[in-house]
C-alpha cells in the first residue's frame, strides 16, 4: 500500500491588495463589450481616490495603436483627444466602478477625416494647466500637451 503525502489546503488570507479582485472584475467587464473597444475603468475608492485600469476588447490594442500613430503623425494633441473622446464615450457604472467605453472604429473615422478640437477647448486646457503650474510652482507649458492615446503603447507611457 502506498501512502500519498498531501498538503493541507491553503487557507485564504486577508489582504489589502485589491489587484486580484480588480483583475477579475476587469475581465468580466471586458467580456460585456463589443470587439475593438478601449475601456477606461475607474475604481472609485472609499477614501475619495480613484484607481484607473485600461483594457481593450478583441482587436482593440492594435487598432488603438494604429489610431495613435495616425493622430501623432497628423499633429493632433490633448485637446483633440479630449474632443474626439467626448464624441464617442459611452459611460456605464457598476456600483463604485465607472466604465468609459470608446468604440475605436468611430474614433479612427474622426482621426482620418481630420476632426479637431475647437480652439476654445485648446485655450481652456492651456489655461487650466498654466494655473496648475502656478499653484505647484512649476514652469508653465508653452504648448498643448501631446495626444493622450487610445492604444496600449501611449496609454502605458508616463506623461
Amino acid at each position: 500500500m502506498t501512502l500519498l503525502a498531501t498538503r493541507p489546503a491553503a487557507a485564504l488570507q486577508p489582504t489589502d491588495d485589491p489587484a486580484p479582485v480588480e483583475k477579475a472584475l476587469v475581465a468580466g467587464i471586458t467580456a460585456g463589450f463589443e470587439p475593438e473597444t478601449f475601456l477606461w475603468i475607474n475604481f472609485r475608492r472609499a477614501d475619495g481616490g480613484t484607481r484607473i485600469r485600461y483594457t481593450w476588447t478583441t482587436g482593440g490594442e492594435p487598432l488603438g495603436d494604429h489610431i495613435d500613430t495616425l493622430a501623432m503623425a497628423a499633429g493632433l494633441d490633448a485637446a483633440d483627444w479630449l474632443h474626439i473622446a467626448d464624441r464617442h464615450q459611452q459611460t456605464t457604472t457598476r456600483g463604485r466602478i465607472e466604465i468609459w467605453a470608446y468604440p475605436l472604429r468611430p474614433v479612427l473615422a474622426d482621426v482620418t477625416s481630420g476632426v479637431r478640437g475647437p480652439e476654445s477647448r485648446r485655450e481652456d486646457l492651456r489655461r487650466l494647466l498654466n494655473k496648475a503650474s502656478e499653484i505647484t510652482r512649476q514652469q508653465p507649458l508653452t504648448l498643448t500637451p501631446r495626444w493622450l492615446g487610445f492604444g496600449p503603447v501611449l496609454t502605458a507611457r508616463p506623461n
